[in-house]
């Protein structure tokens, strides 16, 4: 009976990702003869041909496509398997992923990524940034491990745990040069129809994405960070709600002018969120952690 070996199906997948055997060869440290043979082998096992030749460069065939993407779940279950067997043997996670909203920035916690490399025990750090839901998404989808500041309210259904951190309070700002910015009166719905907004695109990939504020029909300009969004509201190009902690300073010196709106934006909850499941000693401390009463307050990133 033929068995798939998880070390061809690496191979498979390196040689997929980067084009060549030799590339494959460097990634995984072995022989350009023993990735040749391995394709080999299981080409003749299988009966098909996995990879085209084309000289120096390969192209993976549709069965090759087939297998492979079946293959990824199989490796993907092997690393889950090896990672809670190393916590159970040592406590600490081999890998760990924080998620931010893009809204907030990672350097904000240079000082804790500082401390908790000091104790950690050989645990690898990512950071990985989403936008709206598209936070809750990668928790859910076991992308992250931890959100640091996933803003808005949670999907129903559970698997999670969350701690309230703060409120994140919006102000509707334009350039003292965009022409809402020259109308006395509280703005209508009517007079917003009339000029671009611009927004921030939600980063889900299967749940319903998230739209704030928007007009039916509006003419937007959508763009994938906050920093985008508050560069071209900068510019004049059009208008939106900014987070007051991002906006302030530029209020503060004329760049940009609060104008008031007739629906004004709530404040929206931010929290801390992990996975309902036994947790390593590294998640254990940056929850801990990120439990500080000021954390929001330091998470915002500066724009000017």
């Amino acid at each position: 009976m033929f068995r798939i070996s998880l070390d061809a199906l690496l191979i498979l997948d390196a040689i997929d990702r980067l084009g060549s055997f030799a590339a494959a060869g460097n990634e995984l440290y072995k022989v350009p003869s023993t990735i040749s043979y391995t394709v080999s082998k299981l080409e003749q096992d299988l009966g098909v041909q996995v990879f085209e030749r084309l000289g120096p460069k390969v192209a993976i065939t549709k069965a090759g496509s087939e297998l492979l993407k079946e293959g990824r779940h199989l490796l993907k279950a092997a690393s889950d398997l090896e990672h809670r067997v190393r916590r159970v043997a040592s406590g600490w996670e081999t890998e760990l992923t924080i998620g931010m909203d893009s809204v907030f920035s990672p350097t904000s916690l240079i000082h804790d990524v500082t401390e908790f490399c000091k104790v950690a025990d050989l645990t690898r750090l990512k950071f990985s940034q989403e936008t709206l839901s598209g936070t809750w998404e990668a928790l859910l989808d076991r992308r992250v491990d931890l959100l640091v500041g996933a803003a808005g309210e949670g999907p129903s259904g559970g698997g999670y745990h969350s701690h309230l951190i703060g409120y994140m309070d919006f102000v509707f700002a334009v350039s003292p040069n965009h022409p809402l910015a020259g109308i006395a009166s509280p703005l209508s719905k009517a007079d917003l129809s009339q000029h671009l907004a611009i927004t921030v695109s939600d980063s889900v990939r299967k749940m319903q994405p998230r739209t704030v504020g928007l007009l039916f029909g509006q003419n937007t300009l959508a763009v994938s960070n906050m920093r985008a969004k508050y560069e071209y509201q900068l510019a004049g190009m059009g208008f939106g709600f900014l987070p007051e902690a991002i906006a302030r300073q530029a209020i503060a010196s004329g760049l940009l002018v609060i104008k008031e709106v007739e629906e004004p934006r709530k404040p929206e909850p931010v929290y801390l969120a992990w996975r309902t499941e036994e947790v390593g000693a590294g998640l254990t401390w940056w929850i801990d952690k990120m439990k500080s009463p000021n954390l929001l307050e330091r998470l915002w990133p500066s724009f000017n």
